[in-house]
C-alpha cells in the first residue's frame, strides 16, 4: 500500500522561519499551525490584521508553545508588498519557507491598487513580486523552499497575452484559471531560474484539490456561493486534508524542486499528497518564460534584482 502522507510526518522545524500568505483562514491557517506544531517560527501575512491576530490566537490555543507573528501583506498593492519584504529583511536573520497561498476566486470583475484584474494580479503578480524580493533572504538557508499554490482550475486556464488583465471581456472563472496556470509556470520557471544561477533555494507548486474553505464564499456572486455551499458539504474535503499538499511540498525531505504536489484520489480532487502532473500548458516553457517577462515589466521586480540580492 501506498504511503499516506500526514502532517504528523513534518520533520521538526525548529530554527527555520516561515512566511505564509493568507494565513488568517482555511488553507493558509492550518499550514501555518502545523508548520508552528512542528516548531517553525511563522509569519502570518495577510491583508487584515486584525484576522491574522483572530488566526494566530486560536494556533497558539491548538499550539501553545508556537512561535508566530503577523504581518500586514496586501497582495494587491506592490506598495504593500514592498513595504512588507523591507520589514521582514530589517527585521529577520533569513527566511526558510515561503509558502505563496493568498488568493481570491471568482469575484466580480475588480482591480488591485496598480491597476491589474483583481485575480491575476493577487494569485500570481503579488506572489511574483513577494518571491523576488524575498530571494536574497531565503539563499544560503539549507533547505530553503518557495511553494506556490495553484489549484486545479489551471486545467482549463490560458494565459492571453493580448487581453491579460481581462479588460476587454471578463469571465470570472476564466480569469481564475488563468491565474492558477500562472502560479504553476511561475513556480516551475523560478526552480529553472534558481538551477541555472546555482541557488540554494527550491520552488515547488502545490494544490489542495476541492478542500472547503473560506475562498468558495468569500467573492463569488451569490448564485456561485449557495451552488459551492452544497457541493462544499457533499464533495469537498476539509481544509485539513487540503493543507497536505502544501505541508508535504514544504517539508517533505529530499523533494526535489519544479515538482507539483496535489491530492492522490479521483482527479486529485481529495486525498493524501502525491507528486502529480501539471497539464501541458503549465509546463510550455516558452509561455513561462514571457509570462515572466511581462511579470516583470509590470511589477518592476526584475530578474537582475532578484539574482542580485540572492548574491549578497
Amino acid at each position: 500500500m501506498a504511503e499516506k502522507w500526514t502532517s504528523e510526518q513534518i520533520p521538526d522545524q525548529a530554527g527555520r522561519t516561515a512566511i505564509v500568505t493568507g494565513a488568517n483562514s482555511g488553507l493558509g491557517l492550518v499550514t501555518a499551525r502545523e508548520l508552528a506544531r512542528a516548531g517553525a517560527d511563522v509569519v502570518v501575512a495577510c491583508r487584515d490584521t486584525g484576522k491574522g491576530e483572530a488566526a494566530a490566537n486560536s494556533i497558539r490555543g491548538a499550539v501553545p508553545e508556537a512561535s508566530i507573528s503577523v504581518e500586514a501583506l496586501d497582495l494587491a498593492s506592490l506598495a504593500s508588498v514592498r513595504a512588507f519584504a523591507e520589514r521582514f529583511g530589517a527585521d529577520r536573520d533569513g527566511l526558510d519557507l515561503l509558502i505563496n497561498n493568498a488568493g481570491v476566486m471568482a469575484p466580480p470583475r475588480r482591480e488591485t491598487a496598480d491597476g491589474f484584474e483583481s485575480q491575476l494580479g493577487t494569485n500570481h503578480l503579488g506572489h511574483f513580486a513577494l518571491t523576488g524580493l524575498l530571494l536574497g533572504s531565503l539563499e544560503g538557508r539549507d533547505d530553503a523552499r518557495v511553494v506556490t499554490v495553484s489549484s486545479t482550475a489551471h486545467k482549463f486556464g490560458r494565459i492571453d497575452f493580448d487581453d491579460l488583465q481581462s479588460q476587454r471581456r471578463y469571465r470570472r472563472w476564466r480569469a481564475y484559471g488563468q491565474s492558477k496556470l500562472a502560479n504553476v509556470l511561475f513556480a516551475l520557471e523560478l526552480e529553472r531560474r534558481l538551477r541555472a544561477a546555482g541557488s540554494t533555494v527550491s520552488s515547488l507548486a502545490a494544490h489542495p484539490g476541492y478542500a472547503a474553505t473560506n475562498l468558495q464564499s468569500a467573492a463569488p456572486p451569490a448564485f456561485d456561493r449557495a451552488v459551492m455551499a452544497v457541493t462544499n458539504r457533499l464533495l469537498a474535503q476539509s481544509a485539513e486534508m487540503g493543507a497536505l499538499p502544501l505541508l508535504y511540498a514544504a517539508t517533505r525531505p529530499n523533494l526535489d524542486g519544479g515538482l507539483f504536489v496535489g491530492p492522490d484520489g479521483f482527479e486529485e480532487q481529495r486525498g493524501h499528497p502525491k507528486v502529480v502532473r501539471p497539464v501541458r500548458a503549465g509546463r510550455d516553457e516558452a509561455t513561462a518564460q514571457r509570462l515572466w517577462s511581462v511579470s516583470e515589466e509590470l511589477t518592476g521586480v526584475t530578474s537582475e534584482s532578484a539574482w542580485t540580492a540572492l548574491a549578497s
